[in-house]
């Protein structure tokens, strides 16, 4: 199996669902990085990523890794195409010219679910589904049986997209920060007074409604995740990263449109995500449950922290 020749099968899906390879790694639930590597012939592909690429793509594995008829391939080893491509797991985040021992224990095909297929595809499904039951109960008290059930599927689907639940995991935590930065966009989009912009960001931040307390659940049991995991680390500070030089971004066009005071925005953006953080958690640990006055509470907090500390005072 020639990875240049994937990869070409690969880019024709993507351009074939008139989306971006940032969009389609989104869908795909990859970090973008591993998809460019892969399609540019510097990484191989895993198994599930290409068994979620064909359920996206609407096509069959088969067909990405040439096995199937129109792919230059014999239409009779389609059978084998999933352990064909399990077998290439071992190579995985490995430079395409590496080598490696196939496995001898051929996988099982994959699995046929006899419902339509849910929306968004599969994998995105498997992704909601384990965020809902994390918030629900803590990533370490889910099952994959709780998952499969969930999704009204088999253990051998979930498995069939992701292996492990390390990869699991990593996905759920990458749809969060997707879906956050996706929200956030969504609803600061045409403002341009800065002081507003930070004031909806906040209003986001607070756990008011069963979604967002289920986003805070979820965040919370991934900070306690993150302590242990080095991949879950890893993307723990990518997204707050992020979330803090947006924040950053906003106070620095605040003092440049004298909404607000000039401060240091990074140092700033620091101080204000960390107590928005706290907050949060004491608003969660009090109120189990029972959205309340507590969120109220915390949002009249953090208001009053920026018109104390940032806000610019009126000249008279």
């Amino acid at each position: 199996m020639q990875q240049d020749e994937v990869a070409a099968r690969v880019r024709q899906v993507i351009d074939a669902t008139g989306v971006s390879a940032r969009e389609f790694a989104r869908r795909i639930v990859i970090d973008p990085s591993k998809l460019s590597r892969s399609l540019n012939g510097t990484r191989r592909f895993t198994a599930a990523e290409l068994a979620r690429i064909a359920d996206i793509g609407g096509v069959d594995v088969g067909r990405l890794i040439g096995t199937t008829a129109g792919a230059g391939g014999d239409a009779t080893a389609g059978a084998a195409a999933g352990a064909a491509v399990r077998a290439g797991d071992a190579t995985a985040d490995t430079p395409a010219g590496a080598t490696s021992t196939p496995s001898a224990v051929r996988a099982p095909s994959p699995p046929r679910s006899p419902s339509p297929s849910p929306e968004g595809g599969r994998p995105l499904q498997i992704v909601r589904e384990t965020v809902r039951l994390i918030a629900e109960r803590g990533f370490h008290a889910v099952r994959v049986a709780d998952i499969a059930a969930a999704c009204h599927t088999s253990t051998a689907a979930i498995h069939y997209h992701f292996p492990g639940r390390d990869e699991l995991l990593e996905a759920a935590v990458r749809w969060c920060m997707d879906e956050d930065t996706r929200r956030r966009a969504d609803a600061t989009a045409g403002t341009r007074h800065a002081g507003d912009e930070l004031r909806l960001l906040i209003e986001l931040q607070t756990p008011r409604t069963e979604q967002q307390r289920r986003q805070w659940c979820v965040w919370l049991d991934l900070w306690a995740e993150a302590a242990r995991s080095t991949t879950v680390g890893r993307l723990h500070v990518e997204y707050y990263r992020q979330w803090r030089g947006t924040v950053a971004d906003v106070i620095r066009r605040g003092v440049e449109q004298g909404v607000f005071r000039p401060v240091d925005a990074d140092g700033t953006a620091l101080a204000l995500t960390a107590l928005i953080d706290g907050l949060a958690s004491q608003v969660l640990a009090t109120e189990p449950g029972l959205p309340g006055a507590g969120a109220q509470t915390m949002h009249d907090a953090l208001i009053a922290h920026v018109d104390a500390c940032l806000t610019a005072p009126v000249n008279g």
